[in-house]
């Protein structure tokens, strides 16, 4: 490290709701916080926590959060309001509230306390984006006092074919990183060029879009990166990549998102003869790639539609009975 932990600080800015925030990187989790702090500055859709109550979180640039190790990890239930986290989903995430998920999380800064009730606001005014208005919220994380801006990593390959589809991989998460992606606009206003949705329906086909594409990345790409990163054998990497991708690829291919089944199709012809380091750079930058889609389509699915649908409290079962 070229600078110590202590006085770290990072601004997060919310451009158009006019809030930023400052948290100081405290030391916890230091592998983590200098991932972060090398990566910086860069922007990204902001997303909010669905299921698990007052938590912001939004895709961060940094293939290495798939696979560092975390020293320090709590459950986020009982961390303070403004904690900022780092995740092996490749998140940064920031608690603004109550919390009802049972999650362990790595912690790697705090919001400073005059910038709470800014948090809290963006934060409503996240949720109100993400559940109703669609309207997107960009997120810029900067070093505190120097400048914004934003890029994304284009990692590289030895063997051409590899290096050509990380190429490709890489132009287009950088077309849709800021932008909604044309094909799923277009799936969320009701365009299924391929019919996909029985009966004309179309919200059965947006949730099993969202159900595919999030384990794709997360779980899929993230454990093949950490499979890697771990030392598994390749010819057992190989092999776990035929099984995992391909299946929920095609599919989505169906329903609209060609240009990852191409991808896919052009991975899976390569991949027997790539070695570690090429393996490791291609899953990585389509984990970026998988988790931007996943961003973009949680910020686009219709949310509301269920709108009619509320929780029963204690005392309404109570009343039942």
């Amino acid at each position: 490290m070229t600078e110590t932990l202590s006085g770290r600080h990072v601004e997060i800015a919310w451009p158009d709701l006019g809030i930023t925030v400052t948290a100081e990187l405290d030391g916890r989790n230091a592998v983590l916080a200098d991932a972060l702090w090398e990566s910086l500055p860069y922007r990204s859709l902001q997303g909010h926590a669905l299921v698990a109550g007052h938590h912001l979180y939004h895709v961060a640039p940094i293939p290495s959060l798939l696979h560092l190790p975390a020293s320090h990890r709590f459950d986020r239930r009982e961390a303070p309001d403004g904690t900022v986290f780092c995740s092996a989903l490749q998140h940064l995430g920031i608690k603004y509230g109550a919390l009802t998920e049972p999650m362990p999380a790595s912690p790697v800064g705090q919001v400073r306390p005059d910038d709470m009730a800014g948090l809290v606001e963006a934060g409503h005014a996240v949720w109100d984006s993400v559940y109703s208005t669609k309207k997107p919220v960009l997120v810029e994380v900067r070093k505190a006092g120097m400048g914004g801006g934003h890029s994304i990593p284009r990692l590289t390959a030895a063997a051409p074919d590899a290096d050509s589809l990380i190429g490709d991989v890489y132009a287009e998460t950088e077309r849709i990183w800021l932008s909604e992606p044309p094909e799923l606009a277009d799936l969320h206003r009701g365009w299924v060029p391929s019919g996909a949705g029985s009966f004309g329906t179309v919200l059965p086909t947006l949730l099993f879009v969202n159900g595919e594409t999030r384990p794709l990345g997360y779980a899929a790409y993230g454990g093949l990166v950490r499979g890697v990163v771990d030392g598994m054998p390749m010819d057992s990497l190989r092999q776990m990549a035929r099984l995992l991708v391909g299946v929920p690829a095609e599919f989505l291919g169906y329903c609209g998102m060609e240009k990852l089944w191409a991808f896919t199709q052009r991975l899976l012809s390569c991949v027997d003869h790539l070695d570690r380091d090429d393996f490791l750079a291609v899953v990585s930058q389509m984990a970026l790639y998988v988790n931007c889609l996943g961003g973009w389509n949680l910020h686009l699915f219709p949310w509301d539609a269920g709108d009619h649908l509320r929780q029963h409290l204690p005392a309404d079962v109570g009343r039942r009975s």
